[in-house]
């Protein structure tokens, strides 16, 4: 490349070479999608309709999804659709199997010679049998509309009359199936969804229904020697109300749409993440891959698209804020609309007094506003914009998040003292623990309620991890402001967060055990539980060098942090560590990783940090493999734990693989 520079310099040409330059790196970086094939294995077997725990494919923040065919019979196939609202549901094993007949043979497609492949943002499944080959790719075109392509190629010396057909059988009890010429529907009788197939084209197949099942069957067609046919298919699902759209799609047109915009989503993450190794670099299209079929466009009472915490658990078929917020930060690196949409989604529901509600779902009368999240809002706005330099965005969302910050401050601070606690509307001590985001850690174990007003109630313990997200986010808020040109307002965040600073080193940090505990209301007792709390002020940037140190040397004992995959949620020496029963007493969460690593590299801790990321991705079983990105890693055994293809884990890979 230096000779090539040099040589075109002395013919004054340096403004096209280094355009070629640039041009050529970016390729080089980027990858085409196609280099990287099966980086999650999508082959899960169904058991019942219910059953959701198989990786799946969705895309565009389509409402359905797809999988890989697990067996022979299903060979000419796509598994599902799984289709989504308030829980999961698979419409049936495959509910548009090719079926084909040679010469009035009838062939079973389950002795072909078969390959069944997931490349980002496509299925292909090619099969040869008796001197034909089929290639099925299904791509989604809209967040309603996915289309599968089969192409029928003859490949012998012979022509060949094929007669074509595909077939399905409902799992869905609460569906009916009517078809007519060239259209099959499913309507469902409580949700009042539907879906449909849609056959364009020339020739019209000819749809039979009978009860739960429909076959759909072409006209025989004469295939010469190297000939082939083509058919397409549209699935669709909407939501109860919507119209069904009638768009007229060229496939291969579409298709090249969909490389263009993969191939562009792994081209900004490499350029922001070089040097990555082979290993890595499927890691992170396994992360993008993950966010990218939890992502859900807007959908009934979803006003904006957001992110799934997991399309894989039941539970988890909403929009929660904390995960938004985090998704956002890793969503940022590739695709900054759907950050920003998926920040849009919870504050579409933020009430009166500034309040965000924990989650948010399909049907808004089941949002859960008994709790919010952790404060990582502005966090969020800060890095997305920093991705996409979109001021309109941080305008619009600047006075959300000043009303969302104080509303910490008049309703969880019940000494009005400045440290703000955990709580929760309804009074309940459930509740405010969820608030924190670490449901029953065992710092909470002794607290108790109080009440601050109407509809505002504390833990009686001000949270070290609470008080340093509010410190962080005035910083952030006074970026935010610099941004939009408000420069007395960034000076008074920023006032406001020194003052914050010195009460949190003040209040939460224990010299005497070199770490950062949460401590009792009205009171100087500490509650000396040793979790990612005690770190969280290293990633606000909060403490003074020696405290910093004091804190690294706690998280690099061997007894305590740095386990077989380190920075577990509770020491490894507490009576209470119990990884495998206790969901946020020992397992190792990814965001608290990622805080505790990005912590340590702020203070100079770089072999630590790096360290500890090795010991996480080459101990955390499965993570550099085929199989599902978990919520959380056991830290004895590096077992994956808890729900499959989770988003905030996926975002903290790409953020810890980005990190330097």
């Amino acid at each position: 490349m230096k000779m090539i520079l040099i040589k075109y310099v002395k013919r004054g040409n340096l403004i096209l070479v280094v355009s070629l330059m640039v041009l050529f790196t970016t390729q080089m970086q980027a990858q085409p999608r196609n280099s990287f094939a099966n980086v999650l294995s999508l082959t899960g077997t169904l058991s019942n309709g219910r059953f959701i725990t198989p990786s799946v494919f969705s895309d565009m923040g389509a409402w359905h999804a797809y999988a890989l065919p697990a067996d022979k019979e299903s060979y000419g196939g796509f598994t599902g659709p799984l289709l989504m609202d308030m829980r999961g549901t698979w419409l049936a094993k495959d509910f548009a199997r090719l079926q084909i007949a040679v010469d009035g043979k009838a062939l079973d497609l389950a002795n072909a010679k078969t390959s069944a492949d997931y490349f980002p943002g496509m299925l292909q499944q090619t099969l040869a049998l008796e001197d034909l080959k089929i290639v099925m790719q299904l791509i989604f075109v809209s967040n309603r509309q996915a289309l599968i392509n089969t192409k029928v190629i003859n490949t012998g010396s012979a022509e060949k009359t094929a007669v074509i057909s595909f077939r399905g059988e409902l799992l869905n009890k609460d569906a009916e199936i009517t078809g007519n010429d060239n259209t099959v529907k499913v309507n469902f009788g409580k949700s009042q969804n539907h879906f449909h197939i849609l056959y364009p084209g020339k020739e019209k197949p000819v749809v039979t229904v009978n009860g739960k099942e429909y076959i759909t069957a072409y006209k025989p067609v004469l295939l010469k020697k190297q000939q082939n046919i083509e058919l397409l298919q549209e699935q669709s699902f909407y939501a109860a109300g919507e119209q069904e759209r009638t768009t007229a799609f060229n496939f291969p047109a579409e298709l090249k749409k969909n490389e263009t915009r993969w191939n562009q989503y792994l081209a900004k993450y490499f350029a922001k993440a070089p040097g990555l190794s082979v290993d890595k670099k499927r890691l992170a299209v396994k992360s993008i891959v993950t966010l990218m079929t939890n992502w859900r466009s807007a959908f009934k009472d979803i006003l904006h698209d957001g992110v799934f915490p997991s399309v894989s658990y039941q539970g988890f078929y909403g929009v929660w804020s904390w995960d938004s917020w985090k998704q956002a930060v890793g969503l940022a690196f590739f695709n900054t609309g759907l950050a920003q949409e998926n920040i849009r989604s919870m504050f579409d529901y933020q009430d009166e007094h500034g309040m965000v509600a924990d989650c948010i779902y399909a049907d808004k009368s089941e949002n859960n506003w008994r709790d919010t999240k952790a404060p990582l809002a502005a966090w969020a706005v800060w890095e997305v914009f920093g991705s996409s330099a979109d001021k309109n965005f941080v305008k619009e969302l600047y006075p959300k998040l000043v009303a969302y910050h104080e509303w910490w401050y008049k309703n969880r601070d019940h000494d009005q003292n400045g440290l703000c606690e955990y709580g929760s509307t309804d009074g309940t001590r459930i509740a405010a623990a969820w608030e924190s985001g670490m449901d029953n850690a065992v710092r909470f174990d002794k607290a108790v309620m109080l009440q601050n007003n109407a509809s505002a109630w504390s833990l009686n313990q001000e949270s070290v991890d609470l008080n340093a997200y509010l410190y962080a986010e005035k910083l952030y808020l006074a970026k935010l402001a610099t941004s939009l040109g408000r420069s007395k307002e960034a000076a008074n965040w920023t006032k406001a967060a020194a003052a914050l600073k010195q009460k949190i080193n003040q209040a939460f940090y224990d010299p005497a055990k070199g770490y950062y505990y949460d401590k009792f209301v009205g009171k100087d007792e500490l509650v000396t539980i040793e979790g990612p709390e005690g770190w969280i002020p290293l990633w606000a940037g909060i403490s003074s060098k020696q405290q910093a140190m004091a804190v690294s040397r706690i998280m690099g004992d061997e007894h305590k942090f740095d386990t077989y995959i380190p920075l577990p949620t509770l020491t490894a020496d507490h009576p209470e560590f119990n990884p495998k029963k206790g969901y946020w007493r020992g397992p190792v969460w990814l965001d608290q990783f990622y805080f505790g690593v990005n912590g340590l590299k702020k203070y100079g801790y770089n072999s630590q940090a790096n360290a500890f990321t090795e010991k996480l991705l080459k101990n955390a079983k499965g993570l550099s493999a085929d199989q599902p990105i978990h919520e959380n890693y056991h830290p004895m055994t590096g077992e994956p734990l808890n729900s499959s293809n989770f988003s905030w884990s996926a975002a903290h890979i790409l953020m810890l693989l980005q990190s330097k």
